[in-house]
């Protein structure tokens, strides 16, 4: 494989190019990368990867030096000044202060005080999903993994119960947009949602193609119509002590509230979407670490960080360099990109011993599978609580699970996912 690949969507679909990276990381640590068109989507620049552990972290918290408001966070550049203006309102999108003032907005709801009042509910969700999967006595566990988060940003946004398909759907288009059975998706049921539900649904965008055939930015105010019009529904009448009510009251710009919401329904869906199903899967290949954990239950949280760390939900973040500087030997100048690589990091041989080797007990686990610096993720205990649950349901009642078969990846070089995981318990 040449760096080059690092880039292409295709590569991630048969897996993570960890051998890759290794090598990178070993000779080429700080490495220019081709941006060539994919899939209808026009050639970019090129960019910058970075790929050590600790050069990592160092743009991370560097954010007077590495911007994520100059281009936004995306490897892709948004295809016109009018949608880097509006995606710049993101909280994801912004360095401090304005980062600062945004995210408190909206920390209250995410407390470990707020997270800790919803551990029961959680904890209830995951038995009743898992216990589906004894009943029936196999499944396909991404679909099963994919409502435990769903159901939790629902509860927590404020979203009525009928409307929780939505989430999925939203979420698939912009995650998945490199991948042809994602791209499109929509799942939910017309008959079933709520009247502010059918309203959004007949808002979204008939075709994602231009008529000069480029693709629309999935990430775009044009893409994501409906669930535009959905926020702005929902906020007409949000459930008190919700991050919809948060939002309402906290001041935000009509392009902030958007963001926002759009954050929360994407961001807060995709990491457990990604992770528990890649979490379970790296237990299921390594037989002896899921039937130790089966023993040590007190295990339970120092083996969701290794599954964090071993399958990171997502592989990289991009940054924008607004002042030339040097990074592992190389001069960056300013206004050019440059992506971290949350998966190569995790698997750096001068931070993690053996790191190829999956370990549930692995201490210390330094992994920056939630990112680092101010942008650290801010619903990650929210997602440890999460992980957890499932991992003791199915522990506690699928003693005897194993793959049913191949498992399918998604055709993404930013999310580590699957779209299929066949068990059978």
């Amino acid at each position: 494989m040449t760096a080059a690949e690092v880039f292409t969507p295709q590569t991630y679909a048969t897996g993570v190019p960890y051998a890759l990276f290794r090598e990178l990381r070993l000779t080429s640590p700080v490495c220019w990368i081709e941006e060539p068109a994919v899939a209808g989507w026009p050639a970019g620049p090129g960019y910058w990867a970075v790929l050590r552990h600790a050069d990592v972290k160092h743009v991370l918290r560097s954010p007077e030096v590495f911007s994520s408001y100059a281009g936004a966070t995306q490897i892709r550049d948004p295809d016109s000044a009018r949608d880097l203006e509006f995606v710049r309102a993101m909280m994801l999108n912004q360095d401090p202060p304005d980062h600062s003032r945004i995210r408190k907005v909206v920390a209250a709801a995410f407390t470990p005080r707020a997270v800790r009042e919803l551990e029961a509910v959680i904890d209830a969700r995951a038995a009743e999903l898992v216990g589906q999967v004894a009943e029936a006595g196999a499944a396909d566990f991404v679909e099963v993994a994919a409502d435990l988060p769903v159901w939790t940003l629902a509860h927590v946004m404020g979203v009525p119960d009928e409307d929780r398909r939505l989430l999925f759907d939203w979420s698939s288009r912009v995650i998945g947009y490199q991948d042809s059975e994602y791209a499109q998706l929509s799942t939910a049921d017309p008959a079933t949602l709520s009247p502010m539900g059918r309203a959004a649904l007949d808002r979204r965008p008939r075709t994602l193609v231009r008529p000069d055939g480029r693709p629309v930015n999935p990430r775009s105010r044009e893409a994501l119509a409906d669930m535009f019009a959905y926020a702005h529904a929902l906020a007409e009448q949000p459930r008190p002590g919700t991050v919809m009510a948060h939002m309402r009251e906290g001041g935000l710009t009509r392009e902030e509230f958007e963001n926002m919401f759009f954050l929360f329904a994407v961001a807060g869906n995709e990491t457990l979407r990604n992770g528990i199903p890649g979490g379970l899967y790296s237990l299921l290949c390594h037989r002896e670490q899921f039937e130790r954990l089966q023993r040590e239950r007190e295990l339970i949280p120092s083996a969701v960080e290794e599954m964090l760390r071993y399958w990171p939900p997502v592989m990289d973040f991009r940054r924008t360099a607004v002042r030339d500087v040097e990074l592992g030997g190389r001069r960056i100048r300013a206004g050019e990109k440059v992506v971290v690589y949350h998966a190569s990091a995790n698997r750096d041989e001068t931070v993690f011993a053996d790191p190829d080797r999956f370990d549930i007990t692995r201490s210390p686990n330094d992994h920056v599978s939630f990112g680092f610096g101010p942008h650290f993720c801010l619903g990650s205990h929210l997602a440890r609580v999460q992980m957890r649950a499932v991992l003791r349901h199915v522990l506690d009642r699928l003693p005897g699970l194993e793959l049913a078969g191949e498992p399918a990846r998604l055709v993404s070089n930013f999310q580590n996912g699957l779209k299929h995981l066949p068990v059978r318990a």
